[in-house]
């Protein structure tokens, strides 16, 4: 394992959260000067960081393997509700998971551990996603299907088979996110609908009849803004939705414009701290 690392002024977070926030392994964090935040990126190979110092400077450390986001997990993270239909728990310990199931009975338990990919369903920008999901399955009279891109752990796609989709498709670029999600799918079952993949949004296309109902893109702004046409290419010709996130505030507005430049029509947008969603459709 390794570590590249730099210090930048606060006031360049969001352009480095631009430039390296959506590597896998990148952790951000407050500097032992209030005006300073450290970056940290971990990397299995060499390669990777020497890349990054290539293109922004900063030092490479060799680390002993560590599960990071585990590491750094907050101990007793209470569970996520969403809604009255999901609860989701950090911790797969069975007393807990039972203690979960008798107090809120027939809602839908699911358990994501903290591992290193994210997704676990705490960022805002997955439970805001979660929120939506459950709001739209709401409103579905007739079957539905549903795809992921950007899965992460696997918790969307998961918790959409959970809520009634027939079938869903669910990839990621980072094949240690794959490696997860795989993995919280036999945690917790239930997933025997689910086609699970590693693929980037810019190389993969449905084949015929996979397009889908629902579609979620928790992506950062900059690769939204470029796989928009490919995004709607996902969706069913008519009536579908799609779902984003993973859109700095302060990038909102350029981003949702070059959704509807692309065909999308906005429905509903959800600010929540310094992240958006928004729900769109291509009627």
């Amino acid at each position: 394992m390794w570590v590249w690392k730099k210090t930048i002024s606060k006031s360049n977070e969001e352009l480095w959260q631009q430039r390296v926030g959506n590597i896998p392994g990148a952790v951000f964090s407050e500097g032992f000067h209030a005006e300073r935040i450290n970056i940290d990126v971990y990397a299995e190979t060499e390669e990777e960081v020497l890349v990054l110092q290539a293109c922004y400077g900063g030092k490479i450390e060799a680390v002993q393997t560590v599960d990071w986001v585990a590491a750094t997990a907050p101990e007793n993270t209470p569970p996520l509700i969403i809604r009255d239909k999901l609860v989701i728990s950090a911790s797969a310990d069975e007393e807990t998971m039972a203690a979960l199931h008798a107090k809120y009975p027939g809602r839908i338990i699911l358990t994501f551990p903290a591992e290193r990919a994210f997704g676990t369903g705490n960022h805002a920008t997955t439970s805001t996603c979660l929120r939506m999901l459950c709001d739209e399955v709401k409103q579905r009279k007739s079957p539905w299907t549903l795809t992921d891109i950007g899965c992460g752990t696997g918790v969307l796609a998961l918790a959409g088979l959970r809520l009634g989709a027939q079938s869903a498709i669910s990839f990621d670029f980072d094949p240690i996110a794959v490696d997860v999600a795989q993995r919280n799918i036999e945690r917790n079952g239930g997933a025997e609908n689910l086609s699970l993949f590693q693929a980037d949004v810019f190389e993969w296309s449905p084949n015929e009849g996979e397009q889908a109902d629902i579609v979620l893109a928790n992506l950062f702004s900059a690769v939204l803004m470029k796989a928009f046409p490919r995004l709607i290419a996902t969706m069913k010709p008519e009536g579908s939705i799609l779902i984003i996130s993973g859109i700095l505030n302060t990038q909102a507005e350029e981003t949702l414009q070059a959704a509807q430049a692309a065909g999308l029509k906005l429905l509903k947008v959800v600010s929540r701290g310094k992240w958006t969603t928004a729900k769109l459709t291509n009627v």
